[in-house]
């Protein structure tokens, strides 16, 4: 019987809404790696459908229209993504920390009850990272030390 963790296991991840740009809309050469991490299954990205609503909702906004014309790239492309790549999950319940911008608590409670990375570019989100951090929570990891953390 070994007692080495799975290494094959996925990171658990939570991606806010401008992450999830940046993979597919902006195509962020920082989130390359990220990208890459999702799109193989090294890092299963949960989510919720209330999270794909907001995502909808952004890919309508005008600046982002813009975005996506320029790059001859259809919404539904990447909605399409979100629904190929995110593992939907139950509305969790509310975190013991609240964030100052009601919009990005479902993501903060989502990465509390499965003790998920969370990656955020949010300020309000980024100023709670001690906090997230006592429940197990790491913030915008980077993808090698994700895997350490996991081996470990």
């Amino acid at each position: 019987m070994s007692t080495t963790p799975d290494a094959q296991a996925p990171v658990r991840r939570v991606l806010d809404t401008n992450i999830v740009l940046d993979l597919w809309v902006f195509d962020e050469p920082k989130a390359a790696a990220l990208r890459t991490s999702v799109e193989t299954g090294a890092s299963g990205w949960i989510a919720t459908a209330a999270m794909r609503e907001e995502l909808a909702r952004v890919l309508a906004y005008p600046q982002i229209v813009k975005r996506l014309t320029a790059r001859a790239l259809p919404a539904d492309t990447v909605l399409a993504h979100f629904d190929r790549h995110a593992q939907l999950q139950p509305d969790a319940p509310k975190a013991p920390y609240v964030c100052k911008d009601a919009d990005d608590q479902k993501f903060i409670d989502l990465a509390v009850q499965h003790t998920a990375a969370l990656h955020s570019k949010d300020a309000q989100v980024l100023c709670m990272k001690k906090r997230l951090e006592r429940c197990g929570v790491a913030m915008n990891p980077t993808i090698s030390s994700m895997v350490a953390m996991h081996a470990a």
